[in-house]
């Protein structure tokens, strides 16, 4: 049997210059914003924590000094 990995999340290892799929899924779900970002539209992630974010306006919001 073929399995799809369509809805569902994958697991990401994120990297300073780009990230490693470690389970196939189509999906990353924004930690901020609970928002599913496609793979292929995944451009932020915090490689500290380990957390995607849906735009550049949440992850700034999420990563400036408080």
């Amino acid at each position: 049997m073929l399995m799809s990995h369509t809805d569902r999340p994958a697991k990401v290892h994120y990297m300073p210059n780009g990230f490693r799929i470690l389970a196939p899924g189509d999906h990353v779900v924004c930690a901020v914003t609970g928002a599913r970002i496609a793979l292929e539209d995944l451009r932020y992630w915090d490689v500290a924590g380990q957390r995607p974010f849906a735009s550049a306006a949440v992850a700034s919001e999420e990563m400036a000094p408080r």
